[in-house]
């Protein structure tokens, strides 16, 4: 059990009866247990299965590629109609509306759905990255620079690129600029800092 995982039910004063229920039954499977996004998550040969949270008015489970379910029972919810692909919820408002060994069932499923390579890839961005002028500017007058943001992935050479492009004022673009040049230089992804969280 992962101590992490401890302390994030340890601080949920709502819904720690429930939490340590649904933990319960996924110790019982072959998951790792991690914290992944600030919650527990539940891995199965590295990949992502699903997570276990807590809000203000209820607890529950995620699927990652929970549209792959059978959904028998009619448990999964659809969170963000239009938004989201492949992720479901099962929502609890409290331990006497959970059937462990029906839920149970759905985990196992979406275990067994992940070891048939059943999963919903992610789209990638083929838009062109749009280099600032400002950030350009600094590009072909600083070498290092350029080498250093060459050798990001686009997807993080676009990130630069947004967070510069989508400031309103000038001043704001400058500052923007300056953090960018900082974070680049450094060899650090603009969000690397929220990855290990």
């Amino acid at each position: 059990m992962n101590h992490k995982v401890n302390e994030y039910i340890a601080s949920q004063k709502e819904w720690k009866k429930e939490l340590l229920a649904l933990r319960k039954i996924l110790s019982e499977l072959p998951l790792q247990e991690e914290i992944k996004w600030g919650i527990p998550a539940y891995i199965y040969k590295n990949k992502n299965i699903l997570g276990m949270s807590a809000f203000k008015n209820y607890c529950g489970l995620w699927f990652h590629h929970g549209v792959f379910l059978k959904d028998e029972h009619q448990l999964l919810i659809n969170a963000q109609k239009d938004k989201t692909k492949g992720l479901r919820q099962m929502r609890f408002n409290s331990i006497e509306e959970m059937d462990l060994k029906i839920i149970k069932q759905y985990v196992i499923e979406a275990i067994e759905n992940a070891e048939a390579g059943r999963e919903i890839k992610p789209k990638r961005n083929t838009k062109p990255i749009i280099i600032p002028e400002e950030l350009q500017k600094e590009l072909s007058t600083n070498n290092e620079l350029k080498n250093c943001f060459n050798d990001f992935t686009l997807s993080k050479q676009r990130e630069f690129c947004e967070y510069i492009s989508s400031a309103k004022k000038d001043a704001t673009k400058h500052r923007r600029l300056e953090k960018v040049i900082s974070l680049i230089l450094n060899k650090k992804g603009l969000y690397d800092k929220y990855k290990n969280c």
